[in-house]
């Protein structure tokens, strides 16, 4: 199990690499299909198969998406489990201010 500042370190990494509109299209698009090569994820997109690639790189480094070699293609796949972790944490967030605000509504509405 990982320590709660392990946690932290990923949820950091992997909501920076969320933190570009470009790898957000990314993972839309990796979302809609289960392998992609990187040239159907560049087709549409402003940028080069460089660009691209360099997108993913950081989405993977995050932990967000794998990749694998088919013949001479690198594929990349999203891993859902990174996406239900991140969910897991900002719920555990949230849960965290809405007991802070409700002990200081409970404070404010005693004085």
């Amino acid at each position: 199990m990982l320590k709660a500042e392990e946690k932290q370190e990923q949820a950091s990494a992997a909501f920076a690499a969320l933190g570009d509109s470009t790898r957000l299209q990314l993972l839309t698009r990796l979302g809609s299909d289960s392998n992609n090569s990187i040239s159907e994820l560049s087709s549409g997109l402003q940028l080069s198969r460089q660009g691209v690639t360099k997108h993913l790189r950081v989405l993977e480094d995050a932990g967000i998406v794998v990749s694998h070699r088919v013949g001479r293609e690198t594929q990349f796949t999203l891993v859902p489990e990174s996406l239900a972790q991140l969910q897991t944490y900002l719920e555990s967030v949230s849960s965290q201010w809405d007991d802070a605000i409700d002990r200081l509504q409970a404070f404010v509405e005693k004085e």
